[in-house]
């Protein structure tokens, strides 16, 4: 074979290989590319299922801080009716009920609304504290159902505060007009400046837990 057939071949050789490897490389490209479009759309779907999981959470956490709350004021109505009768035991439901959802809470949601949700907890339980003991007649100083009725009140808008939280970390636009709430005062001590809205009324039937001030506005 001559120099010219031999350079031909190998001309002919490094072009198949060429064309061969050009093929293998744009293969592996596209599946390069096919696993991170995999990915992303996992990632994407877990991201999803994360949010989806972490908003369940909030529904729960919000209804079960309503109900709570919804449960002291009806236990208030009743002691100044000087009777309690089937209350009593939706406080104690609606306690335990809060309870278990906090619980799951603490390991669901982002601090901004653990925070929140945490500080509600604990005025939560010391009014439930002074509460069950006006029922029991054995109040403490300071103890008295106006100062627990103001408690709740106050209650009532740091709810709404955790609530525009829940709503920021999912994404949700925040309403207009909304004010920051107050902390509860200690027990016994008459707040200086008393949160907008009126203490709500429920029969011993039953309460649906909503709230709302002067203006008309749903908490």
């Amino acid at each position: 074979m001559d120099v010219g057939s031999v350079t031909a071949v190998s001309v002919a050789v490094v072009g198949v290989v060429g064309t061969l490897l050009s093929a293998l490389l744009t293969q592996r490209a596209a599946d390069r590319s096919r696993q991170r479009e995999r990915e992303r759309a996992e990632l994407a779907r877990e991201r999803r299922g994360e949010l989806l999981d972490v908003r369940s959470c909030y529904v729960a956490l919000n209804t079960a801080t309503r109900q709570y709350l919804a449960a002291l004021t009806d236990q208030v109505h009743a002691l100044r009716r000087d009777g309690s009768g089937p209350v009593r035991q939706r406080l104690t439901d609606a306690r335990d009920q809060h309870r278990d959802v906090y619980a799951e809470a603490q390991l669901r949601v982002p601090d901004p609304v653990l925070d929140l949700a945490g500080q509600l907890s604990r005025e939560l339980g010391a009014v439930y504290g002074m509460v069950k003991r006006l029922d029991a007649g054995a109040p403490r100083e300071g103890d008295s159902v106006t100062g627990a009725q103001e408690r709740i009140d106050v209650l009532w808008h740091l709810l709404r505060e955790m609530r525009r939280r829940m709503r920021a970390e999912l994404g949700v636009p925040a309403t207009a007009g909304g004010r920051e709430a107050a902390l509860p005062p200690r027990a016994g001590q008459r707040e200086t400046e008393r949160g907008e809205g009126t203490p709500g009324t429920s029969g011993a039937s039953g309460t649906s837990g909503t709230r709302r001030g002067r203006d008309g506005r749903e908490w």
